[in-house]
């Protein structure tokens, strides 16, 4: 047992638990190189992942097709592209959730685009006028427009997080593998956060770390300063010194527990989870009030109108929480079960009125980020599950699209102003520099300086999907 005690201690201070409250920052953890050091040089610290659910038309977005309106109202196979999309190699591209999503050709009719758009920045990227302000960011982004994944329905989340389809079951999100890889930046504050409507519960509501074990998996945080973590405010009125002696007392009598049961990794989280939530009651509320912000910055992110303040806020916070020293920060935007972005019926007033309230928020991160020194350390994604089909579905939707879709990413080590990748003429398939989402999680790590093969956990043999391949062409 004392030897077992030895042990526990190390592993502990290792991790960043056995220590007093204020103990500097850069704490290891296991899973990356010495003492949770990046394993080469990094080109960003942190990474924050906005993602919007439901599933944002890349045509209506970032990936305008006009040919669409040339078309409009005929079939596809009354057009010139039928062969090329039924008869392409990446048709089989599906795994279905929902058996509703075969390329029926001669019923769907085309549907024009819903919305103007412009060439904009260095690169001529066409950016619709639903994103006015990020079209006065182009030459801050990189563009990937030819994304594809396997799934057809609102699963398609867990697999962009993941890069494991919600049928093969839960596995370690990218938050949990960079928390697993790299060391804190600041003891006082979870390295994984989420903000916004979680995953409706699929795969933990998409924080989950799998067999990485429970302290690796991420905290839901409200923007709220008054409860901001579920659980962690005492039911009762307690001082902070009677709240310091309790919070001692249970770290002891855990750690009595831990000498006897040392394997235990659900008792080894618990304590990890109620100290950090100790030094979080002190640190969170001030993060999440915004009384000190300027005006100038709270105009930034749209704090001063009713449809961009609660997407605003999120953004806000999530700037200061960057700041603060979080390492992975995921934002989810759009409400209800399938998400906001969903636009199966009354495509363009949900669509419209879904881009009016991020739009502004995130050109203002965009800017923020920028003016502070702090984008070129921090990877900015935009993601979404799937695009939209060309095709209308009943009167005035779209449907789910998975076999070709844009996402846009920016910051620290990422080419700034520029196209990659491409769907075909009427944007059904990725054709050039086709990306499945794991080549998005490689690029993140290649950035943040982690080698994925090197956190590979003994008896988790990871398939080479699994790891993907970075997007070179889109890194500085």
């Amino acid at each position: 047992m004392g030897f077992t005690g030895m042990a526990l201690a190390s592993m502990l201070h290792g991790d960043g638990v056995a220590k007093p409250l204020d103990a500097g920052a850069n704490v290891g953890i296991h899973g990356g190189g010495p003492l949770g050091q990046p394993h080469f040089a990094p080109k960003a610290k942190r990474v924050i992942w906005l993602m919007m659910r439901g599933g944002v038309s890349h045509f209506e977005s970032f990936d305008p097709k006009p040919v669409l309106s040339r078309y409009a109202g005929k079939t596809i196979s009354e057009t010139p592209y039928e062969e090329h999309v039924t008869n392409s190699p990446f048709a089989n591209n599906l795994r279905e959730q929902i058996a509703n999503n075969v390329i029926k050709t001669n019923q769907a009719k085309i549907w024009p685009m819903q919305v103007g758009y412009e060439h904009c920045g260095r690169s001529g990227v066409g950016i619709t006028d639903w994103f006015p302000h990020l079209k006065r960011c182009a030459d801050e982004i990189a563009v990937i427009r030819s994304m594809w994944t396997t799934d057809n329905n609102h699963g398609a989340q867990v697999q962009l997080l993941s890069g494991r389809h919600l049928l093969d079951g839960c596995f370690p999100t990218i938050g949990a593998w960079i928390h697993y890889g790299l060391g804190t930046l600041n003891d006082n504050l979870p390295q994984f956060i989420s903000i916004g409507p979680p995953i409706s519960r699929q795969c933990f509501e998409g924080l989950g770390s799998g067999y990485l074990g429970p302290e690796h998996a991420g905290v839901r945080l409200r923007v709220d300063p008054d409860d901001p973590l579920a659980y962690a405010k005492p039911e009762l009125d307690v001082g902070p010194d009677e709240q310091e002696i309790r919070a001692a007392l249970l770290g002891k009598l855990n750690r009595l527990t831990a000498v006897e049961y040392p394997n235990d990794p659900a008792l080894r989280a618990r304590i990890q989870s109620y100290e950090l939530a100790f030094r979080m009651q002190r640190v969170v509320p001030g993060l999440l009030r915004f009384d000190s912000e300027s005006e100038p910055t709270r105009r930034l992110y749209g704090l001063d109108e009713d449809i961009t303040r609660p997407f605003g806020q999120q953004l806000l916070a999530t700037r200061r929480l960057a700041e603060q020293g979080v390492r992975f920060i995921q934002v989810f935007h759009g409400e209800g079960g399938s998400g906001e972005w969903d636009g199966h019926s009354k495509f363009v007033e949900t669509h419209k009125k879904a881009a009016a309230k991020v739009d502004r928020p995130i050109a203002g991160l965009i800017k923020d980020l920028k003016q502070r020194g702090l984008l070129e350390e921090t990877i900015l994604l935009w993601t979404t599950e799937f695009g939209r089909t060309p095709g209308v579905q009943g009167a005035d939707g779209r449907d789910h699209h998975n076999y070709g879709f844009s996402i846009w990413m920016a910051g620290g080590g990422v080419k700034p102003g520029v196209v990659h990748g491409a769907t075909d003429e009427i944007g059904f398939h990725a054709v050039e520099d086709r990306h499945y989402v794991t080549d998005i999680h490689a690029t993140v790590f290649q950035l943040l300086g982690l080698d994925p093969r090197r956190l590979e956990i003994p008896g988790r043999k990871r398939l080479a999907i699994d790891y993907g391949n970075p997007i070179t062409d889109i890194m500085v």
